[in-house]
């Protein structure tokens, strides 16, 4: 009778493990699919939602929030419609629950009193013709994955810039830059990569955070070069700044790349995961539970080892651009990273900035560290 008991009581405490083992890997691959699960072109969850409360032709009146108080110029971005807003009107008369602030124009659809919108760092919509009036070539470039669409807008400098966006926005995102790009006479490449819109679908359709996403990067860098270039500097944003470091010490192109621009870069996928995962509504005891998940559906491994190894192996300059405002990459790796090899490494800080958005929190301030880092190397 003990027998059949003690056999009773472990197969039920193996099925409650069992059920217990199959939740959590549940509950994991629900966490994880937060941060896995690129949402091209969509904000980030951390930029909060605004309703219009009322519209001019140059001002618009939105809910006071800190996400709303930021400096700078913004995309403004909701259902059927993008509008482009400048810094905040202080002088304005609103409400103390709202703020107002510069109205630059509406790219299209209606912004109307009661739209829910969000600001993104993505300003420009359309392609560099279309949104900036530069001349520029639709272009695919031939990746592991397929034909990655691109845009080539082409210029006198024997050194192109590519351009490469990372979480939450589009290739459409690097036009911040292009302008000023083109008037210093800078070739560039603005690339489309795996699970963007238009693009191959990532082999197991998540997001690796620029771990292996790197290898678009790599072929862009030969599509490059076969136009010309002799020399790259790579520009990336988010997990694009991520791919921009992989490629300098891993593509067999890397001595063509003459400098790195990382703008709020993805140093630890870990940290990363979390943060998205925690902004998207996942509870703090998940947390463990979508790293551990992202880890075994991704391959993904901790982060340091891989990371020490790249300060030790890079060999340009680089200008990192990152603020402490930050909360889906953390700010404090970038100092840590500049710290690490001064030799190379300029950090230029960009104070109440969101993730990936530090030159729409200062366009002026942002271009004019760009002038200084790209001056001797083109």
């Amino acid at each position: 009778m003990r027998t059949a008991r003690a056999a009773t009581a472990a197969t039920a405490a193996a099925a409650t493990a069992t059920v217990t083992g199959l939740l959590a890997l549940a509950a994991g691959r629900f966490a994880s699919d937060a941060a896995l699960k690129p949402r091209p072109g969509q904000p980030l969850p951390t930029d909060p939602r605004l309703t219009v409360h009322a519209v001019t032709a140059d001002r618009v009146t939105l809910t006071r929030d800190l996400a709303s108080l930021r400096p700078g110029t913004y995309g403004l971005t909701g259902r059927r419609v993008h509008a482009v807003v400048g810094p905040v009107v202080p002088d304005a008369p609103h409400t103390a629950d709202t703020v107002v602030r510069r109205l630059d124009g509406v790219t299209h659809g209606t912004l109307a009193p009661g739209t829910t919108v969000r600001l993104t760092p993505q300003v420009h919509t359309g392609d560099p013709g279309t949104a900036l009036g530069l001349d520029h070539q639709d272009v695919e470039v031939p990746g592991e994955t397929g034909l990655l669409p691109a845009w080539w807008v082409p210029s006198a400098r024997d050194t192109c810039v590519i351009a490469v966006h990372g979480l939450g926005t589009t290739r459409e995102h690097p036009m911040v830059v292009m302008d000023f790009l083109h008037r210093s006479r800078f070739p560039v490449l603005s690339l489309a990569y795996r699970g963007d819109r238009g693009a191959p679908r990532a082999p197991d359709g998540l997001s690796h955070l620029g771990e292996t996403e790197w290898r678009d990067l790599d072929a862009a860098l030969r599509h490059a070069v076969r136009r010309g270039a002799e020399r790259i500097v790579l520009h990336g944003w988010s997990t694009g700044a991520t791919m921009a470091l992989r490629a300098a010490t891993h593509s067999p192109l890397r001595d063509r790349i003459v400098g790195l621009v990382l703008d709020s870069p993805v140093l630890d996928w870990e940290a990363t995961v979390r943060a998205l995962a925690l902004a998207r509504g996942v509870p703090h005891a998940l947390l463990p539970l979508a790293v551990r998940a992202a880890e075994g559906r991704t391959g993904l491994r901790p982060h340091r080892v891989r990371e020490r190894a790249d300060v030790r192996d890079l060999r340009v300059p680089t200008l990192v651009v990152h603020g402490p405002d930050d909360q889906i990459a953390p700010w404090a790796l970038s100092r840590a990273f500049a710290r690490s090899r001064p030799d190379l490494v300029t950090l230029h800080t960009v104070p109440d900035a969101p993730h990936g958005a530090m030159w729409n929190a200062d366009p002026a301030g942002y271009e004019e560290a760009l002038r200084r880092f790209l001056t001797p190397l083109g």
